[in-house]
């Protein structure tokens, strides 16, 4: 080793600002990385003299730059071609390959339900709901052809009542990119009707969801063994 190389690995934060993929990430999105950076990001450190994302280069480069003849490395190839590419790296590599690839498998053979009433959303939530011992507030976010792509609890509470914070609500939605909504809580008591705090919420989240563009389609109220659609009678 010459002495005009430093005996140090240049990490991520030691690169010009311009060469930072996370900061290139968060500020111009994932997706605008190239496939050296997306690596760089999961190496984190290069070599002695070399960035991460010049080490990350020279590995597409010997796959002919693509990233599915790097996929089919070994995680033992990878650590034996490469300096500095120890058992951390070849791992956390192995591990995002894996997760895309789990990801594409999930994706082929899931297809988001469809809500086209509201028994559809009693089937999809009354296993969640109806036998739980307190109230939780759910919001299922809606494609444009009304198929379920996320359910996310807003809040639980005690045995009478949960407190819905509407703006968190509608922020939830926003970020999901929710065309539609459909709004779910509980009541452990068994009483399928609404409360006045119930319909004063609704109308609320309503107002909000209206300003957004974003449809409230239901709000259903599940009990044991019984529930309550707003939509379906005539209350939305």
């Amino acid at each position: 080793m010459t002495d005009d190389i430093p005996f140090t690995s240049i990490r991520i934060s030691d690169l010009q600002e311009d060469d930072k993929p996370r900061e290139k990430a968060l500020s111009t999105g994932i997706r605008s990385l190239s496939d050296a950076e997306l690596i760089a990001i999961i190496f984190g450190g290069g070599l002695p003299g070399l960035s991460v994302v010049d080490l990350a280069r020279t590995i597409l480069r010997d796959c002919d730059g693509r990233v599915d003849n790097l996929a089919r490395l070994s995680m033992n190839e990878l650590m034996s071609k490469y300096k500095g590419v120890g058992p951390a790296k070849a791992v956390s590599l192995a591990a995002a390959f894996e997760l895309g690839r789990r990801n594409r498998e999930s994706s082929l053979n899931r297809e988001d339900p469809q809500i086209k009433g509201s028994g559809d959303v009693v089937s999809l939530m009354q296993p969640l709901l109806s036998e739980i011992e307190y109230e939780e507030f759910w919001v299922l976010m809606l494609s444009r052809s009304n198929r379920v792509t996320f359910k996310r609890c807003i809040s639980q509470g005690g045995t009478a009542a949960t407190v819905v914070d509407v703006k968190l609500l509608l922020k939830r939605a926003i970020d999901c990119l929710a065309e539609g909504i459909i709004l779910v809580h509980n009541h452990p008591s068994g009483n399928r009707l609404p409360s006045g705090e119930d319909d004063s919420l609704t109308r609320r989240i309503c107002d909000g969801a209206r300003i957004l563009g974003i449809r409230v389609l239901d709000h259903v109220i599940i009990a044991r063994g019984a529930y309550y659609s707003y939509a379906d009678e005539g209350k939305l």
